[in-house]
């Protein structure tokens, strides 16, 4: 098991791995400011980012300005899943260090907000509208401990269906030479089919993350009227 998992693990990569620096090596594969005239690359990312932008804004209502935030950052996170897929190339993705390192400020930054200038109302949220009266201090409890555990399921939700899909590969990958021909390309099929998944994969993940904190960030208003 040691060396199934030693893709996930940055110390024992080979010299040709990216490691993380996997993680930033997007900023230099996308400069679309360089282009002088519009290509198919740069309008699809347009497209992209203007559809996210509509789907956000519709979500978060009065916010204004944070649909900019949540698009780079699905755009990052989608970004790195891609990338994960590509050989010789560390899945950052993959590790908590890198899920908490995004989760964790935006919950975090998300919380000092609503409890410094809408203190009232985050009191409000922790009790449901219609909640019978001996019920209350349960119902308090358990939307506290909710709200405390929101960015660790994001990263380990992101984390998990990473380390899945690439789990999966690596063992039917690990098998090929034991097999005969025609197992090996039933097998190539399979992984082609699989690869395909994971690709599925990893924009749902990317997409997820971002509605998820964005549905956070609708739950403080940000007028202070």
């Amino acid at each position: 098991m040691a060396d199934l998992f030693s893709t996930f693990d940055p110390a024992t990569s080979t010299s040709t791995s990216l490691n993380w620096t996997s993680t930033m090596i997007g900023i230099i594969m996308m400069p679309s400011v360089y282009w002088m005239m519009p290509n198919r690359y740069t309008m699809m990312m347009k497209m992209l980012t203007m559809t996210l932008h509509n789907e956000f804004k519709t979500l978060m209502g009065k916010t204004k300005g944070g649909t900019l935030l949540l698009v780079s950052l699905f755009t990052f996170i989608l970004f790195n899943n891609m990338m994960g897929l590509l050989p010789y190339v560390f899945t950052s993705s993959s590790h908590l260090v890198f899920t908490m390192s995004m989760a964790l400020p935006m919950w975090l930054s998300i919380m000092l907000f609503g409890w410094i200038n809408k203190t009232q109302e985050m009191f409000a949220h922790l009790m449901p509208v219609g909640t019978p009266p001996p019920l209350m201090p349960f119902m308090v409890i358990i939307e506290t401990i909710s709200n405390l555990i929101r960015p660790g399921a994001l990263a380990v939700r992101l984390t998990a269906n990473m380390i899945a899909g690439h789990l999966l590969m690596s063992l039917l990958g690990n098998n090929m030479e034991t097999m005969s021909s025609m197992m090996v390309m039933s097998l190539i099929t399979i992984q082609m089919m699989l690869m395909l998944f994971e690709t599925a994969v990893a924009l749902i993940q990317a997409y997820v993350f971002s509605v998820l904190s964005t549905l956070y960030t609708s739950e403080v208003e940000y007028d202070n009227t």
